[in-house]
């Protein structure tokens, strides 16, 4: 059975759901905080005296997110293994028997899930100092906004504090910077970091019990809306590891004793991964390659194209962006019109999805609902 990123896709939703709803208790705790006594003269004084309780209250929405985050981490991680392992065995049992199929039962799963999860809760560990220091810092600057406008007789305070929560709301807890320079916001970068973690540990589970059954070359299927980073690499053969760069090696066959083959291979698969192959939201998949005996398999028909499904990503990111704007919205006129938004999204997703035939996620359009009884 091949695998791809996609077999643990859904297994990312447990993690990054927990930083996305933890994120909207954080703008509904700040946004009630500031909206109690609102049009009271002595309303910035009331505010500032009340700084060290919304800061207590960040710190519990912090900490139930800390204490259910690493559980959530590790059994994400834990079934992605598992099932990276599974798909190597099925694949295995059909195509291989005898000593090789004894080899690949037999690799220890528990290092390596617990050094995938030590990998992301690092990774993912700034992200609650940064919601407190985000947290306190919009309080503040909601609280000098609001004060100052009235004076300079551009617009009320209720105006001026509904203005910078919706900023807020837009942009969430920013500040994450990945490798690459990329800045992204907290839910969009625990997402991000999560499903590639989940998806390395179902790709590497499986190439662990291909080389524990001694299966040195995969190959990678040739997928409908591929995108351009992946596109080079449909239908070749690589190296499970070793040097990059092409080449042709000379194998014994899969199935006959004493007889050799010369296989071309474009690189390998360490190669293919650092250029982008595989990433998250990748169409492709790997699988054993037996020389001699693995023929092409046909390319499936495309649904849509790549571009028209990043275009549904981003429609899917603007329904729960107006969510979060009526988490944030300090009366009920802001609210109605941010849930007539969510609406309105949500029928270009449904007019997209009935042109294309793309299937609709709805769980990329909800905030965190699995996981919003931990942060309350």
């Amino acid at each position: 059975m091949p695998v791809s990123p996609a077999m643990a896709e859904n297994l990312a939703v447990a993690v990054s759901s927990l930083y996305e709803e933890a994120e909207l208790a954080l703008i509904e705790r700040i946004t009630r905080a500031l909206a109690v006594d609102l049009d009271s003269p002595r309303w910035a004084e009331l505010k500032l005296a009340a700084t060290n309780n919304l800061r207590a209250a960040i710190e519990e929405i912090i900490a139930a997110l800390q204490a259910d985050a690493s559980g959530a981490i590790h059994q994400a991680l834990a079934d992605a293994y598992d099932r990276g392992q599974q798909a190597a065995v099925a694949e295995l049992g059909a195509l291989a028997a005898g000593p090789a199929l004894a080899a690949a039962e037999t690799v220890p799963a528990a290092a390596a899930v617990d050094r995938l999860a030590a990998a992301l809760v690092q990774e993912t560990g700034p992200a609650h100092l940064r919601m407190l220091r985000t947290g306190l810092d919009v309080y503040r600057e909601v609280i000098a906004q609001a004060s100052s406008a009235p004076l300079l007789g551009a617009t009320t305070r209720r105006e001026a504090a509904g203005r910078a929560l919706a900023k807020f709301a837009d942009r969430g807890v920013t500040g994450f910077i990945d490798r690459t320079g990329r800045a992204w916001n907290l839910t969009s970068y625990v997402e991000m970091a999560t499903r590639s973690a989940v998806g390395r540990a179902a790709v590497e589970a499986h190439t662990d019990r291909l080389a524990a059954a001694r299966v040195d070359l995969v190959v990678v299927s040739d997928a409908p809306e591929e995108c351009d980073r992946c596109k080079p690499w449909e239908g070749k053969v690589l190296r499970r590891v070793g040097p990059p760069g092409p080449g042709t090696v000379e194998v014994e066959h899969a199935i006959e004793d004493g007889r050799t083959v010369e296989v071309r291979v474009a690189g390998s698969l360490p190669e293919a991964r650092a250029a982008g192959l595989l990433h998250p939201n990748c169409r492709h998949d790997v699988s054993a390659y037996l020389p001699g005996v693995t023929r092409p398999r046909p390319k499936p028909p495309a649904r849509a194209s790549y571009e028209q499904t990043q275009e549904q990503r981003r429609l899917e990111r603007q329904v729960r962006a107006w969510k979060r704007r009526a988490a944030a919205a300090v009366d009920d006129a802001a609210r109605v019109k941010a849930n007539a938004k969510v609406r309105a999204y949500q029928g270009r997703i449904r007019e997209l999805v009935a042109e294309t035939g793309l299937p609709r996620k709805s769980h990329r359009e909800q905030i965190g609902a699995p996981a919003r009884s931990a942060v309350r």
